[in-house]
Formats: C-alpha cells, sequence, structure tokens
C-alpha cells in the first residue's frame, strides 16, 4: 500500500514548509475526527490526554516510534473540522504542524503542513510523514499496517530532491 511521495517544499524566510497530503471518499467530519479523536488518533499516530482546547497542552503518545514516548502538544488552533495547529518544544525539537482539510464532491483532502526550522531537515521528515499519513489510510480502510521501512531511507532522496542548490542547510 506504500504510496508514491507526494511531499512539496516550500521555502520561507527562516527555513520552510513540509506539506504532504492524502485524499480521502469521506466526509470531511469524519476525517476529522480521525485526527483529533483520542480513540481514532491511536489507530495510526497514537492516543492523546488531557484537555483539548486552543492554548492547552495535550500529553501525544508517538505509538509508533521505539519505545512509544509520550510528548506534550501544544494547541495552537482548532478551527473544526478544517483546520488543527499543534506545536511541540523540548530540548532539542521545536516542531510546529498544522492538519488542514477541504472537501470538494464527496472527497476530503488533508494537507499536513511541518513547519521546518531548517529545509535540511527534508530528506528525514519526509518520509516519516509519509509512512504516517500512510498509516492513517491503513486505519481507516482496515488495512495491513505499513513498515517504516518501507519509507525511510528508501523516500529520502525525493525529499532531498525538493532542496534547490540555494537552499541553506
Amino acid at each position: 500500500m506504500i504510496s508514491s511521495p507526494t511531499g512539496r517544499l516550500f521555502p520561507t524566510g527562516d527555513g520552510g514548509d513540509l506539506v504532504v497530503s492524502r485524499t480521502f471518499r469521506a466526509p470531511i467530519e469524519d476525517v476529522w475526527a480521525s485526527v483529533t479523536e483520542s480513540d481514532r488518533t491511536a489507530r495510526w499516530f497514537g492516543a492523546w490526554t488531557g484537555d483539548a482546547a486552543p492554548g492547552n497542552t495535550i500529553k501525544v503518545q508517538m505509538a509508533f516510534e521505539e519505545g512509544a514516548p509520550w510528548f506534550d502538544y501544544r494547541i495552537d488552533a482548532c478551527e473544526p473540522p478544517r483546520r488543527l495547529a499543534l506545536s511541540m518544544t523540548d530540548q532539542s525539537t521545536n516542531r510546529q504542524i498544522e492538519l488542514l482539510l477541504s472537501h470538494s464532491e464527496g472527497r476530503t483532502e488533508l494537507r499536513l503542513v511541518h513547519r521546518l526550522d531548517t529545509v535540511a531537515e527534508t530528506g528525514d521528515m519526509g518520509p516519516g510523514w509519509e509512512y504516517y499519513l500512510d498509516l492513517l489510510v491503513a486505519a481507516r480502510d482496515g488495512l495491513p499496517t505499513p513498515s517504516f521501512d518501507d519509507y525511510y531511507p528508501a523516500m529520502k532522496p525525493y525529499y532531498e530532491g525538493l532542496l534547490t542548490p540555494t537552499d541553506p542547510a
């Protein structure tokens, strides 16, 4: 079920926006539930606990990472069923992620936007988001769980190819 890479890189003044997308034959509210309800996120990303409201911090378990670690994510914006913005900061990471949903003619598009501090991260982050979004597809469609080994390092050259020679490392 491994899809071809869908990612695109949009340079910004201080890094870049990595955008990875998937389209579902489903109502927007159903896809929204898949990315916001803890019992459903547990199937493809990880469960979360806490008071999920803008400005609040929730604990998110990265269920498909080694050791299934928990991280604190701040909810920067929540505009059901179209936009969810999260940020996670710890000693080594500053991660900003936005999920944007749109619906047309019976299809819902999910665009995941990862704001990169440096575009040098593109080759590592892109394959990971492809993997997670395919986990979402598998969870929604009752398909077998994909293996991360099929995404990384196989998709790394595609994502590194998105960089231009003038991009700062």
